[in-house]
């Protein structure tokens, strides 16, 4: 598994792909897990890495090891992960997140997003994310620029709601999406393979900190091709 600049530990890459493989349904309560070498040959990791990703697991509920026997799935309903809020998995279920920033800008907000935060001002982040290593959308995130003065794609981590919490101390709660259809913007990146004013699957989300405030709304075009929309009610 490939570990980019600003993407989360390695270990924590591989919790966060079998949550989301445990809520897709991909990984089944009770299922035994291939043996651990076996495992850490797959994932193309050391061992230790791997043990220290089941260890998590365990520490959630999500694993139950039996010295001798094995390491067995334990679901539930809504697992904990990084990636709770994102909603985006591979047709087949599951899919690691990913995310290549390509720019970010100090920007006047656009007329045409919906109200958010304080300033007149926004970072607009743009980002080429990818499920388990394939493209799959196009993201354009604007976040209050009253939050942070400045803003640099080198210091954004993977997660952008868990560079929210550990630099800004902000925790994003919850988030409504509205769902449609967009033209794929001029600056699609070369790797997203819907060609720019091609119609795609659109999403606009105004996300929600802990105190009732909305600090940012994004835009995400993603290629029906790649990745599917999925909300699970509990």
């Amino acid at each position: 598994m490939k570990h980019p600049r600003g993407s989360l530990p390695l270990y924590l890459q591989v919790v966060e792909l079998l949550v989301r493989d445990i809520a897709a349904g991909r990984l089944q309560d009770g299922e035994k897990l291939p043996p651990e070498r076996d495992m850490a040959v797959q994932m193309d990791m050391a061992v230790g890495t791997l043990r220290k990703a089941l260890s998590e697991l365990e520490a959630r509920g999500l694993l139950q090891r039996i010295q001798g026997s094995g390491n067995y799935i334990r679901a539930q309903a809504s697992p904990r992960s990084v990636y709770a809020l994102f909603r985006l998995e591979l047709l087949g279920g599951g899919g690691l997140p990913t995310a290549e920033v390509l720019s970010v800008e100090r920007l006047a907000k656009p007329p045409h997003l919906p109200h958010f935060g304080q300033s007149r001002f926004a970072h607009r982040i743009r980002r080429l994310r990818c499920l388990s290593g394939q493209p799959a959308a196009m993201e354009e995130i604007w976040l209050d620029a009253a939050l942070i003065g400045t803003l640099s794609a080198e210091e954004l981590s993977e997660s952008l709601y868990l560079f929210y919490r550990t630099r800004l101390g902000l925790w994003i709660e919850k988030a409504e999406d509205c769902i449609g259809q967009q033209p794929v913007p001029s600056w699609r990146p070369a790797a997203f393979s819907p060609q720019p004013n091609a119609l795609v699957p659109h999403i606009i989300r105004r996300s929600f900190a802990q105190d009732g405030s909305i600090p940012e709304v994004s835009e995400t075009w993603y290629d029906p091709s790649v990745a599917h929309y999925v909300s699970r009610l509990r």
